[in-house]
């Protein structure tokens, strides 16, 4: 295990768990890309990853990540997780809007981070969106 890597992805996980976006960002490269393959969410850049990162936490003020398993190499951390929330707020996804139903939600998902110099180039997100979908109200097969 690289431990460097290892301690750098704990920092960024407990900023998330904060909700401090600015100490998320503090650890992305200027020209990072954010992203996440299940909800189409895709940020360039801090600014723009500023955005989606406080609308993910304006939708869910909550938020809560568990690391389940994370595999760290010299410049790269791949973290799976479980999310919970509670659905305070309307979810939008594929051009439908899920009221709020005061329910908590769980998902899994995955990381890939790329590091460069210690900070995260890269963040793919992959979450299980059926799971997801159907706790947040959908007709899912």
């Amino acid at each position: 295990m690289n431990r460097t890597v290892a301690a750098i992805i704990d920092r960024y996980a407990e900023a998330w768990n904060h909700h401090d976006v600015d100490a998320i960002l503090a650890l992305h490269t200027e020209d990072a890309v954010f992203e996440n393959h299940t909800s189409g969410g895709l940020a360039i850049g801090k600014a723009e990853i500023r955005k989606l990162i406080e609308g993910v936490f304006t939708t869910f003020p909550d938020l809560n990540f568990a690391t389940r398993r994370a595999y760290f190499a010299e410049d790269v951390a791949v973290v799976e997780w479980t999310a919970t929330a509670t659905h305070a707020n309307p979810i939008t996804r594929g051009g439908r809007t899920f009221p709020a139903s005061g329910k908590t939600l769980s998902w899994d998902g995955m990381d890939v981070m790329p590091l460069h110099n210690g900070l995260v180039a890269r963040k793919d997100v992959y979450a299980d969106s059926i799971s997801f979908l159907r706790q947040a109200g959908a007709a899912v097969p």
